[in-house]
């Protein structure tokens, strides 16, 4: 035999005791699909979304739980329209990555105006250019949804405000929490932004409902329920946002 045809016949003999053995070469195989990465909600806002009073996971985490989301918390209690603006440029990192934005805010700016008895009117302006303009600012970090939740109640509410502002203060209340709402669907209706009223989770369908028993002692927070009835209000992210 030539020393070619003892070559050839030696590396036949080779792969054939390499495929016996179960370690003959073959392609690589392809790379596992890396898991998509879960959605982001960015929470903006004052002591509600935070969960002030509460003790309970606020509606924020709820709402990314039930959207298989993660839930980027940011609200602060105390915070004013003004102060979530001036939060804006030192979140944008956050942001960035935001696949939804929640933004609930204004409460406070209205709150003030009740316990000083100045002007609604003019509150509820300022707060208005301010949220306009966070949600603009956002939209200059990253092009997502916006969604501005309403109030049911910008001071105590139920039993408690009962007691302690009497029938009179009530209905100030009442209205003062019209021209906060009013402005927040204006500034989302200025904007890209969707509008969601929490009025009749609290107050049902009517308006007559006594909103108590989803609030906290302090007749101003939400307490677990009343975080559940909020996060029951938002909508599903969509596909693509």
């Amino acid at each position: 035999m030539d020393p070619k045809s003892v070559r050839r016949a030696a590396a036949g003999l080779l792969i054939a005791a390499l495929a016996g053995c179960g370690t003959l070469p073959s392609a690589a195989a392809a790379p596992a699909p890396s898991p998509a990465a879960e959605p982001v909600v960015v929470t903006l806002g004052d002591s509600v979304p935070a969960g002030s009073a509460c003790d309970c996971d606020p509606f924020p985490v709820t709402y990314a739980r039930t959207v298989h989301a993660v839930s980027e918390n940011l609200a602060v209690p105390g915070y004013t329209s003004a102060d979530v603006l001036t939060q804006i440029p030192g979140v944008r990192s956050r942001l960035a990555t935001a696949d939804e934005v929640v933004l609930m805010i204004g409460a406070n700016d209205l709150a003030a105006a009740f316990d000083a008895d100045t002007s609604f009117a003019d509150a509820a302006t300022t707060m208005r250019q301010n949220v306009t303009a966070a949600i603009r600012a956002i939209d200059a970090v990253r092009a997502t949804r916006v969604l501005v939740l309403g109030y049911w109640n910008v001071v105590q509410d139920g039993r408690v405000a009962a007691a302690a502002y009497g029938p009179a203060g009530v209905q100030r209340s009442v209205t003062a929490t019209e021209y906060a709402n009013d402005g927040l669907r204006e500034a989302a209706a200025d904007t890209h932004a969707t509008y969601i009223s929490t009025d009749a989770a609290f107050h049902g369908p009517d308006g007559t409902q006594d909103p108590s028993n989803l609030l906290a002692a302090d007749g101003d927070h939400p307490n677990a329920a009343g975080h559940a009835a909020i996060a029951a209000l938002l909508p599903p992210l969509r596909s693509g946002d």
